[in-house]
């Protein structure tokens, strides 16, 4: 079987403004404007080489073993708007103008047992200029998708954002194409289409591509 990053990306998925590609994010920038889009935001690979204890858990993070796909999408981005996520185990993406911290609330995290605090936050670099919007804090509460099977709207990605974060967070870029070379699970893409914007993710899970165009289908639906 042929890996997704030795395939040139094809169009998975396309509907309402929104483009799915499946294969290696750096594939497909090769040869890109990135002035075709007027923003990027995204959730690359942390390089913490993350796993989930979880028996049912979703494929890894490909690429999680250190920050070279972040560095080498923002190298092609240059210094235009991006808000990019990370995790503050590593190094800031060179260029950082601000960091935001997604505060998750007490739903997860485990982290270090012998202390009384739990991990529940996540942090976001802002980059390049061209944000709209009014001024406001750099903390954003958002819970994040309950990650057990009792819930219906179960998390699909070990890294999944809440669409509503995405919204919040779009809102504030500048008009245009938002693009997602990192998609995951789609919130990006969904979020997108909730305001009626125009956007393309990247994927090099075609499992992921898969719950991208059920996602996009079912808020069709709704």
């Amino acid at each position: 079987m042929t890996a997704a990053h030795d395939m040139a990306p094809r169009l998975y998925h396309a509907e309402h403004g929104i483009e799915i590609w499946h294969g290696d994010a750096r594939a497909w920038i090769a040869g890109r404007n990135p002035r075709e889009f007027a923003a990027l935001v995204t959730d690359p690979p942390y390089g913490i080489s993350y796993s989930s204890g979880m028996a049912n858990a979703r494929p890894g993070i490909v690429g999680d073993e250190d920050l070279s796909l972040r560095d080498d999408l923002l190298a092609w981005w240059g210094e235009g708007p991006a808000l990019v996520f990370g995790s503050r185990r590593k190094a800031l993406p060179e260029g950082t103008r601000m960091v935001l911290t997604w505060d998750k609330g007490d739903a997860v995290g485990m982290g270090d047992l012998s202390i009384p605090w739990k991990p529940c936050t996540e942090e976001i670099y802002v980059l390049g200029r061209g944000f709209v919007g009014r001024r406001e804090s750099c903390v954003l509460s958002f819970r994040p998708p309950p990650a057990n099977q009792i819930s219906t709207r179960r998390r699909q990605h070990a890294h999944e954002k809440p669409v509503p974060l995405m919204t919040h967070l779009l809102a504030r870029c500048p008009a245009g194409t938002i693009l997602d070379p990192c998609a995951g699970s789609g919130s990006t893409l969904v979020a997108a289409r909730e305001l009626g914007r125009a956007a393309v993710g990247v994927e090099i899970e075609e499992l992921y591509c898969e719950i991208i165009a059920d996602r996009l289908r079912q808020g069709m639906l709704l």
